[in-house]
């Protein structure tokens, strides 16, 4: 197969996505004949074809559709690219796109975002919240809050929280008085919240043995910890997590006794490595780390 025409990309997309040439002409300002043109030239160079003509409009074929879903991407990827090169160029971008875990998100990140816009009034955070792990060149982002040990092939990465990820047991306000600091067993008369494997982990840790059965599993531990505030149970959580609720008295820790969970590693702040100096991952990162040290400060996260 010869080399894909890179340049007849832009009007495949169009003819494929408006299903008519003349639309799509119109939307990238050239004649008819010169898109008609175009794709004519990419069918000749891939050696099939990619539409099938219908009445006046035109519809993608089986392996038109499957090069469709590619070249998307890899259209979204190079103006993704140019764009912020030409932010780095100018340091004038005033836009940062942040893929950041759930948990992290709603119990940590957001809750500083009032002071993100006072310093930076002028630096649009669009903050993106899943559980995935996002590529970041592919979907346009900048960078990403993860949890892990990295490295990650092909991102430079810096570790955001020094202290070792421990799970502490937290509960809501109202069990503070029946339960800080008592006998770990008595806490298997609770309704637990979370994985029986962290809890048998836990309680061994506190020299019980145990048979735990949750009432309730969770696949985020900012939700676990909402449940535990609101009385349904006691939950398990890096005090990281857990620092605001703490501050404010909603939540209590229960227990000194703590445990490391495989599950529940560092973050990191990953971005690709170009982007090192580019003065709004500059200005993120500097903030990040602030706030960082303003939690250590505020309470013992151990």
């Amino acid at each position: 197969m010869q080399r894909l025409p890179l340049n007849t990309l832009p009007a495949f997309q169009a003819v494929a996505e408006l299903q008519n040439l003349r639309a799509a002409a119109e939307v990238l300002h050239l004649t008819h004949s010169a898109v008609s043109q175009q794709i004519r030239v990419l069918e000749e160079q891939l050696g099939f074809a990619l539409f099938e003509r219908r009445g006046r409009g035109v519809v993608l074929n089986p392996a038109g559709e499957v090069l469709l879903l590619s070249v998307q991407q890899a259209l979204q990827q190079l103006n993704e690219g140019m764009r912020m090169a030409s932010a780095v160029a100018s340091g004038s971008e005033q836009r940062i796109r942040v893929t950041v875990l759930p948990s992290f998100a709603q119990r940590w990140l957001l809750p500083r975002m009032r002071r993100w816009h006072e310093l930076h009034p002028d630096l649009l955070l669009d903050i993106d919240v899943t559980q995935e792990k996002v590529d970041l060149r592919r979907h346009g982002f900048h960078a990403a809050l993860r949890q892990g040990l990295g490295p990650w092939e092909g991102l430079a990465s810096e570790r955001l929280f020094d202290h070792p990820m421990r799970l502490w047991v937290f509960g809501g306000a109202a069990d503070a008085l029946r339960l800080a600091g008592q006998d770990p067993a008595l806490l298997l008369r609770e309704p637990l919240l979370g994985d029986p494997d962290v809890w048998k982990a836990w309680f061994a840790a506190a020299g019980v043995k145990a048979t735990v059965t949750p009432v309730a599993e969770f696949n985020d531990l900012g939700l676990m910890l909402q449940a535990a505030e609101q009385g349904l149970g006691l939950a398990y959580a890096p005090a990281l997590l857990a620092a605001d609720a703490l501050r404010d008295g909603r939540l209590i820790r229960l227990s000194p006794v703590s445990v490391e969970h495989i599950g529940h590693q560092s973050y990191h702040l990953v971005y690709p490595p170009k982007l090192r100096d580019w003065p709004p991952l500059v200005a993120l990162r500097q903030w990040i780390l602030d706030e960082m040290e303003m939690s250590r400060q505020g309470l013992d996260l151990g």
